[in-house]
């Protein structure tokens, strides 16, 4: 059984911000070849799969639905986020997940931090995220360090 949990914030006031971790530098980008890749390589720890059959053409229309934000420490692509606007005026973290070797030092903690500020500057009512148990073990407590809360669980 894995059990799934969305989680939300709907007050810009509520984020927790986290410490700002030295030497991350976090930028926009417009590359369906990097969407492709990083899911691939984040989500293959964490049985990401949905995405890995698509087209490049499939990678393209995504891209260019979604935002994309990497963050880069020393240079090197540490880690990264999808926001997806949704019908309901709300703005989804699609995909948020850092690459290995980079877990651990309040990367995630900023990076997230960054994620919600950006969905709600996106004129979000709401930002919210979904996880599952298969995700990463610091997931949902980075989520809930951020002021996200839980709206909903489900087992399947």
């Amino acid at each position: 059984m894995i059990v799934t949990t969305w989680l939300e914030i709907a007050d810009p006031a509520a984020l927790a911000a986290a410490p700002a971790v030295e030497g991350i530098e976090i930028e926009r980008v417009a590359d369906p070849a990097l969407n492709r890749d990083l899911y691939a390589e984040v989500g293959a720890r964490w049985s990401w799969s949905d995405r890995l059959p698509w087209t490049d053409e499939q990678w393209a229309a995504w891209a260019r639905r979604v935002e994309t934000w990497v963050a880069r420490l020393r240079g090197e692509i540490a880690g990264y986020y999808e926001l997806a606007a949704a019908a309901d005026g709300s703005v989804e973290i699609a995909i948020f997940g850092l690459r290995p070797g980079f877990e651990g030092g309040g990367l995630g903690g900023d990076l997230l931090t960054h994620a919600i500020r950006r969905g709600f500057e996106r004129g979000g009512r709401r930002v919210w995220v979904h996880t599952c148990a298969l995700d990463a073990p610091g997931a949902v407590p980075n989520y809930l360090a951020r002021g996200m809360r839980v709206v909903r669980t489900a087992s399947s």
